[in-house]
């Protein structure tokens, strides 16, 4: 523990650095902040009154910017106690951009301090390696304070350091490439802008210099916490949250198959009748901001008719079909919005599927010929660090347009719960019960439980595997069955 007293306002400028040196070192070790330590929050205090109330456009040179540097530290490790125990920033709706802390009787966001204060009066990018970002992702944080006489070192040394360091950065000679942190990605113009520049950067600060003719590659940023040795349980840090929006300036890639089939006995024929339709859709996202994404989903649709018995695979060959084909049906924008601060998993999704086609509903039938609209409103809630409760509530209007035209205009409301357990930090296991209402002049449903399971390959590539057992008025009367298959991948850039 450390004792730090500063008298707020009166409080010296010296006492600051003082204190902060104390802090850092008792609570920072190897670069992971000890947040569980019961004194870390009553040492923290005292600091963060003195950055509220000093005025540190008084200052300058390497003053002003150890002193914005610190404080940005500071701030950090008060926005995760606030949130304490979480397993990553990213549990925090607007850490960087929207939570904001008092600067010199200002309010600020960490965004704000980074780029529009420090980074704007002090270019340079030797400062990316001394600010943290709370994650195991980020250069590590130094254990002492930067004070003004020996700043220049510090930031050398740090830069060094985390250029030497194999989890950051990783020069590969066989193949002539270097594996660096997204950092030198999000920040290129800061290290000079061209891929020249960022390498002489490199090469200034390396043992080893790297050679011109290599290729850059960039990790994935690990956004666990800054925590030493594993003092909390985070099973769950890096699972995909399917209704969080995604990162500014990142892309999200899905590739989802499902197979439906179902036997049936219709009333004109003898024998059972195998119908099988298989969905394969494409759907990519983009990060405007960390609340507003854009993107599109591509379906390419398939369906076939056989006597039964029949596998449900034969959708892919249309072998021995009574009917039969194979289209890309739609093509849709959609957009995901979060709207409220405080809630981290909750957005809004909404796509607007318009055909490609003016057959689709020629027989045998294999999609609507209007176009349809799918708003999905959904929330995901962790349940200790093992377990996670997903809910969704969707609008659903399809095949839009007018009556006269043959248009349904049909519109349901499913309902979708999944109740997830995570036995690895890698794997997901789960359970999913779906109710779909159709409002109509004579009420139709389906319903659809199942079982699942997820595994993160890497830290960017998941694939997931998911079987239902589906039923609604129609196969109830025909004394039918149904089931569905399905295959997911999914590629995230973050």
């Amino acid at each position: 523990m450390c004792s730090v007293g500063l008298r707020g306002q009166s409080g010296s400028l010296s006492e600051f650095f003082a204190g902060a040196d104390s802090f850092f070192a008792s609570y920072v070790d190897q670069g992971m902040v000890n947040y569980s330590d019961p004194g870390i929050r009553k040492d923290l205090v005292p600091l963060g009154d003195f950055i509220a109330d000093f005025d540190y456009r008084t200052l300058g040179g390497d003053t002003a910017k150890a002193y914005l540097i610190n404080a940005y530290n500071l701030m950090v490790v008060k926005e995760v106690l606030d949130e304490f125990p979480i397993a990553s920033v990213l549990k925090v709706y607007g850490f960087f951009d929207r939570q904001t802390n008092p600067l010199g009787g200002k309010e600020v966001t960490l965004d704000g301090l980074e780029k529009d204060i420090l980074l704007t009066q002090f270019p340079d990018p030797r400062i990316h390696f001394a600010l943290s970002c709370a994650s195991l992702g980020c250069p590590r944080l130094l254990e002492r304070a930067y004070l003004p006489q020996t700043l220049g070192g510090q930031l050398d040394d740090q830069t060094r350091t985390a250029l030497s360091d194999s989890a950051f950065l990783h020069y590969d000679p066989e193949n002539e490439r270097l594996h660096l942190s997204r950092i030198f990605d999000w920040y290129a113009e800061d290290f000079g802008g061209s891929r020249d520049e960022v390498l002489a950067f490199v090469n200034r600060y390396r043992g080893e210099e790297v050679p011109q003719s290599v290729s850059f590659s960039y990790y994935a940023y690990d956004w666990a916490l800054n925590l030493p040795g594993g003092a909390l349980d985070a099973t769950n840090v890096s699972r995909y949250v399917v209704s969080s929006t995604i990162p500014a300036g990142e892309v999200e890639v899905k590739w989802f198959n499902n197979l439906y089939s179902q036997q049936t006995t219709p009333s004109s024929q003898n024998g059972e009748v195998r119908e099988s339709y298989f969905t394969s859709i494409l759907s990519a996202v983009y990060g405007v901001s960390s609340t507003f994404n854009v993107g599109f989903d591509l379906r390419y649709r398939r369906v076939s008719v056989h006597d039964a018995p029949a596998s449900p695979f034969k959708v892919f060959s249309l072998e021995d079909a009574t009917g039969g084909r194979a289209v890309v049906s739609t093509l849709g924008p959609k957009i995901r919005w979060a709207p409220h601060p405080r809630w981290t998993n909750f957005s809004v999704q909404s796509a607007l599927w318009i055909p490609l086609r003016d057959d689709l509903t020629d027989s045998p039938w294999i999609d609507w010929d209007g176009p349809s609209w799918f708003t999905q409103v959904f929330n995901d809630f962790d349940i200790g660090s093992k377990y996670a409760l997903f809910a969704e509530l969707d609008f659903f209007i399809e095949d839009m347009g007018k009556k006269e035209e043959g248009r349904l205009n049909r519109f349901s409301t499913p309902v979708t719960g999944i109740f997830s357990y995570f036995p690895t930090s890698k794997s997901t296991i789960y359970t999913l019960v779906n109710f779909s209402p159709y409002w109509a002049p004579e009420l139709d449903y389906f319903f659809q439980p199942g079982l699942g399971a997820k595994y993160q390959i890497t830290s960017r590539w998941e694939v997931e595997l998911l079987y239902t057992y589906f039923t609604n008025s129609f196969l109830v009367e025909a004394q039918g069955r149904a089931l569905t298959l399905n295959l997911g991948i999914r590629y995230s850039s973050w």
